[in-house]
């Protein structure tokens, strides 16, 4: 324990910390070493604008990758889903750890249920997918809601209902379960009501390309059942030329036969924000052995749904 100390690059919020805190734990125990944690404020997190409109989620990661390539950080942790799909050449994803839950989760007023909303509704989200596909189920099932977007941290989030402003809010699992707060969500969405995001509830852990031996040391916290998926939703993603913030939806579950992973279901969607189109598609086959595989499966999709009008459904498509 004598080495330096490694430096794990994070953002400031609670759940950044709270899953970096985790992460570092894990790297201590696999490299014998002690990690601590940097903070660092991004943009994502002093702008009050609406994600879409200062380029979605990727703000978050900017400075976090800038503080590896200049060296301040020797790691960094990321929301997978936040994460751009185009990755810098002198950086790598050393890790991707075991996914937690993928869902998307209510905290209503009263304990509600979504269905159990009232009509007229208010539900808060600052994401456009979460807003398509809850405006979609509204409308193939007579629900009459109203989604208002919104920004902030949990705490802000779920404030909105304690004051009352809004009569639930949607959030991920994943980030509750990581900072403590699971018993406070109403209902857990299924994710054949909502779509989570490509790589929402997994993690990344990325550091210096060049940093043969960090590599091989994270290396150790990766799941390649996590990676196979995750990599096949950001390719869809990729090959629909969308950003972190279009309305797309992707899951890739795996199939077990027992205890043997058999084989990939991939779904996608993507719809208008109001949720009056939407384009929904699925495909199943072997689980790719390889980082090649998993980004045809994704792309595969995506051309299916691209042939099927998914691209006149997300507004002005990010390059």
């Amino acid at each position: 324990m004598s080495e330096k100390a490694l430096r794990l690059g994070t953002r400031r919020s609670k759940l950044a910390m709270a899953q970096s805190g985790q992460v570092a734990e894990a790297v201590s125990q696999v490299t014998g070493r002690r990690v601590e944690l940097v903070e660092i404020t991004t943009y994502g997190d002093v702008s009050r604008e609406h994600l879409a409109q200062i380029g979605g989620t990727g703000v978050f990661v900017t400075a976090l990758r800038d503080a590896l390539l200049r060296g301040d950080v020797d790691f960094a942790v990321h929301s997978l889903k936040d994460l751009p799909t185009t990755q810098p050449e002198d950086l790598v994803l050393a890790a991707v750890p075991l996914r937690e839950d993928p869902r998307d989760v209510i905290v209503a007023r009263d304990a509600l249920k979504f269905t159990d909303l009232p009509r007229g509704a208010r539900i808060g989200t600052g994401s456009p997918r979460r807003m398509a596909q809850l405006n979609a189920y509204a409308r193939g099932h007579g629900l009459d809601i109203e989604t208002v977007p919104i920004r902030g941290n949990v705490d802000t989030r779920i404030g909105y209902v304690h004051k009352g402003e809004l009569d639930a809010v949607v959030l991920a699992a994943a980030g509750l379960h990581r900072i403590g707060r699971i018993d406070e969500v109403t209902d857990f969405l299924s994710v054949d009501t909502v779509l989570p995001a490509p790589g929402q509830g997994a993690l990344a852990i990325e550091c210096a390309a060049d940093n043969a031996d960090l590599i091989a040391a994270l290396g150790e916290l990766d799941d390649p059942f996590t990676r196979a998926a995750v990599t096949a939703e950001r390719s869809l993603l990729a090959a629909l030329e969308a950003g972190c913030s279009a309305p797309v939806g992707a899951l890739a579950d795996l199939l077990a036969d027992g205890q043997i992973v058999k084989e990939m279901r991939l779904r996608g969607v993507v719809g208008t924000t109001d949720g009056t189109r939407t384009v929904q598609l699925s495909t199943t086959g072997p689980v790719p052995e390889t980082h090649e595989g998993a980004v045809a499966f994704g792309r595969e999709l995506a051309a299916e749904m691209l042939a099927q009008g998914a691209a006149g459904l997300m507004g002005e498509r990010a390059h």
